[in-house]
């Protein structure tokens, strides 16, 4: 009799060890399909993924308690039970972090910038570091690290500079003594001698002392964008004081005593070499540039390694192996490359 009863309970919780054990090699599947055989695919592209391998548990924990051996009530009270504590959660945590969470999700669909992108959103601008499923997080000039919550991303205008083509610009005001032609051409000539590409120049305002300029171009290379900003403001000077022209208001006034025809205009110090300086780029956005080099590293790597799966398919014996240790060096690149994204981002 009490083997009759061990083996009726055995069929009874067979469909139960059917379907727990049927999900959990799912599961493993998945996990293998979509996180452990894509190793280097960064710890933003996961997130989805991770998403989806958690719905599946909770599916898989559901279809679980649908075929267990009781009666139907205690089947819905076990359900209600499971959608009660995942209410509770949800109840107990932040809206904020909801919000966030969708907001995040509209970014990676609208795909507004990139990581590597220079963005300004009211009082903040800088380069993206990261892209989280909160926040993002940018690299500022003063090389600061600021998280804004994507909620914020999504509720103001955000402008971005993409990784060729910025617009450069420096303003400057001049005397109603000096011709606009003259000022105009040395602004170009500023513009070109500094590298910017199709330049031009506005005139912005008519005070009621001096003229304001703006000189503009373009720039291929974001990455050196302050030190180009800077660059254009010195070129404007030297165009400015090699042509005898006083960047200053004609309203300016000295308690030195000076002659009418000396002008304040620093001598040319031909002697001095120019002071050797760090690029300013590689100390403020280090962050962010490496951000983006190891995700366009792992963008090549991906597509190296599709195009020689394909290429092995096709090929010839006698270049087989020399693909396959291609394939083998590339996948152990993105390997290291995830190795070392993790370790950054502990």
């Amino acid at each position: 009799m009490f083997n009759i009863s061990i083996t009726d309970i055995a069929l009874s919780f067979f469909p139960v060890i059917v379907v727990a054990v049927g999900f959990g090699l799912l599961l493993w599947l998945m996990n293998y399909l979509l996180l452990g055989k894509r190793v280097a695919i960064g710890a933003e592209r996961k997130i989805p993924r991770q998403l989806i391998m958690l719905a599946m548990t909770l599916f898989g924990m559901i279809a679980v308690v649908l075929v267990l051996p009781i009666s139907e009530s205690s089947r819905n009270q076990i359900i209600a039970l499971i959608g009660l504590l995942l209410s509770g959660v949800l109840a107990f945590a932040s809206t904020t972090v909801f919000t966030n969470i969708m907001a995040g999700m509209m970014l990676r669909v609208t795909q507004p910038f990139k990581t590597g992108d220079y963005i300004r959103v009211e009082d903040y601008a800088g380069r993206v570091a990261a892209r989280g499923l909160l926040d993002t997080e940018i690299q500022t000039e003063e090389r600061e690290l600021i998280a804004i919550p994507n909620t914020y991303l999504i509720g103001h205008p955000v402008s971005v500079i993409s990784g060729n083509d910025a617009l450069v610009s420096a303003s400057v005001t001049i005397g109603y003594d000096v011709h606009h032609r003259v000022v105009q051409t040395l602004l170009l000539e500023a513009a070109k001698t500094t590298g910017l590409s199709e330049p031009f120049v506005h005139i912005v305002e008519l005070g009621n002392y001096s003229v304001s300029y703006k000189v503009s171009g373009l720039l291929a290379d974001v990455k050196s964008l302050i030190t180009t900003r800077s660059l254009l403001c010195t070129n404007i000077l030297d165009a400015f004081h090699s042509e005898k022209v006083e960047i200053m208001s004609p309203s300016f006034m000295s308690q030195r005593q000076l002659s009418p025809d000396q002008s304040m205009i620093p001598p040319v110090q031909a002697d001095i070499a120019a002071p050797v300086q760090s690029i300013a780029e590689d100390i403020v956005f280090d962050k962010a540039e490496q951000a983006s080099q190891k995700e366009d590293e792992q963008r090549t790597l991906t597509e190296e390694i599709k195009e020689t799966e394909e290429a092995i398919k096709s090929a010839h014996e006698s270049i087989k192996k020399q693909l396959i240790l291609k394939l083998d060096l590339a996948k152990e690149k993105l390997t290291l490359l995830d190795k070392s994204n993790k370790n950054d981002g502990a």
